[in-house]
């Protein structure tokens, strides 16, 4: 049975949620990634900011990138996945929140991230094709 640990890009690592958008995106670029989780004061989960998130929901309003948080960017309650979780739980995550990256947690560490690419890596041709119609589907 294959878990979420066997399919994640492992060594994810988060920012805190009072980092500045510009250091967000230097971890982004140092880490080659387009989305990085972040963490509240105690070192829970409480979002995930991506590039996107900073170029649509700072930098195309005019707000000054260095006086924007991470935390000012996250929205909605956290998604993510235990590293143990079968694939199928990972997949259902996934597809039922219409999310394209998922955190993976062991033992309440972040431990890596699960992405698009790493599914097509990783499952057969008709488990992908079925997830992305789930995801990039109009909302039903």
């Amino acid at each position: 049975m294959t878990k979420a640990k066997d399919i994640m890009h492992p060594g994810a690592q988060w920012i805190t949620r009072d980092e500045t958008l510009p250091r967000a995106a230097q971890v982004m670029q140092m880490l080659n990634v387009g989305a990085l989780p972040v963490s509240d004061d105690t070192g829970r989960l409480c979002g995930i900011i991506t590039d996107r998130d900073i170029v649509v929901k700072c930098l195309a309003k005019g707000h000054d990138p260095s006086r924007c948080t991470a935390g000012d960017l996250c929205e909605g309650t956290p998604r993510w996945i235990d590293a143990n979780a079968d694939v199928e739980d990972v997949l259902h995550e996934m597809e039922s929140h219409r999310i394209r990256r998922l955190p993976v947690i062991e033992n309440k560490r972040l431990v890596g991230m699960i992405s698009e690419a790493d599914l097509a890596r990783h499952l057969p041709d008709a488990q992908v094709a079925e997830f992305a119609g789930h995801i990039y589907s109009p909302a039903r």
